[in-house]
């Protein structure tokens, strides 16, 4: 079997992912790359589960890449990440360290495992407004009447992924993308995984922990510091459910059950893309999540040896 040079350690939210890289980053002498689309962005952190004191292990801190690089209010895209993502990779096998992506954004991890091009692709807005209002089956027409090789593989049944297909092909019928020289990666995948009650108690201890570790009051500071409340609610989630308490229009406990209910869906949505990632040929490792890390840590190390040394 081939070597392998990247390390992929994916799972939904609360599963345990961060703990585990960095216990096997401290043992292959690696550095994480973050694989999730809200990290980026500083202040940021409570709300997005960067839990950096994770990151501090046996008495020093493991590197870690693409967290905290972008201001709050900034967007980011797969694109983005697949340019930030290289260049990290990069960066660290030039000094012979291991990479280690880290991350539930199944999306941006799919992307590079797929050698998606078409995230080049820009948005047109224009387009995009005169599609909405259409039905799926009248997106489908309109898709086959491109004639794109590009809409092969479309799923069918989302109207999002309609719209980007024929946007998609709307682009290469006046422009050709660019080929990009990129490392080619040969990734050994693993991922983590839990019963559905243990994810949702999980989730709602976790979420319990960061209302007293001051996420209202972090949301609170981000709408002080200028942050728009239509910026915080496009991120999500915490954000955008506590934006909507501060606004008067939950009541505290409301909101807890609200987005305790609003993450669990969330992690249901993260196992059914990571589902969809092994339907398109991606091999991943499942471990159980409800192991102890270290002996997590120790069967992954086992596979990765099985798998020969990494380059």
């Amino acid at each position: 079997m081939d070597q392998h040079n990247l390390i992929i350690i994916l799972g939904a939210t609360a599963s345990g992912k961060t703990k585990l890289a960095v216990s096997v980053a401290d043992a292959l002498n690696g550095e994480i790359i973050s694989a999730d689309s809200r990290q980026v962005f500083k202040r940021m952190d409570i709300g997005t589960g960067k839990d950096l004191q994770e990151y501090h292990i046996n008495g020093h801190t493991v590197p870690y890449h693409l967290i905290d690089i972008l201001a709050p209010g900034e967007r980011y895209h797969v694109d983005a990440f697949k340019n930030d993502f290289y260049q990290a990779f990069e960066s660290i096998t030039q000094n012979n360290r291991i990479p280690i992506l880290c991350g539930g954004t199944g999306m941006y991890i799919h992307s590079l495992l797929q050698r998606q091009n078409y995230t080049a692709v820009p948005v047109n807005q224009p387009l995009r407004d005169r599609l909405d209002p259409l039905s799926k089956e009248a997106l489908i027409l309109t898709l086959q009447s491109t004639e794109s090789q590009t809409t092969d593989h479309v799923d069918l049944s989302s109207k999002k992924r309609l719209i980007r297909a024929i946007e998609i092909a709307d682009y290469l019928k006046h422009n050709t993308l660019a080929e990009v020289d990129r490392p080619i990666l040969k990734p050994l995948v693993f991922g983590l995984k839990n019963e559905v009650e243990i994810t949702r108690a999980k989730i709602l201890n976790r979420l319990d922990e960061r209302f007293k570790a001051g996420l209202v009051e972090e949301v609170e500071q981000l709408l002080k510091d200028g942050i728009s409340r239509e910026v915080l609610i496009f991120y999500g989630l915490e954000y955008k459910f506590i934006v909507n308490y501060l606004d008067g229009l939950l009541t505290f406990e409301a909101l807890k059950i609200k987005l305790g209910t609003a993450i669990c869906q969330y992690a249901k949505r993260q196992n059914t893309f990571f589902r969809k990632m092994e339907k398109d040929n991606v091999e991943i490792i499942w471990l159980d999540a409800a192991t102890p890390t270290n002996q997590l840590k120790q069967q992954l190390l086992e596979k990765v040896s099985v798998n020969k040394k990494l380059t």
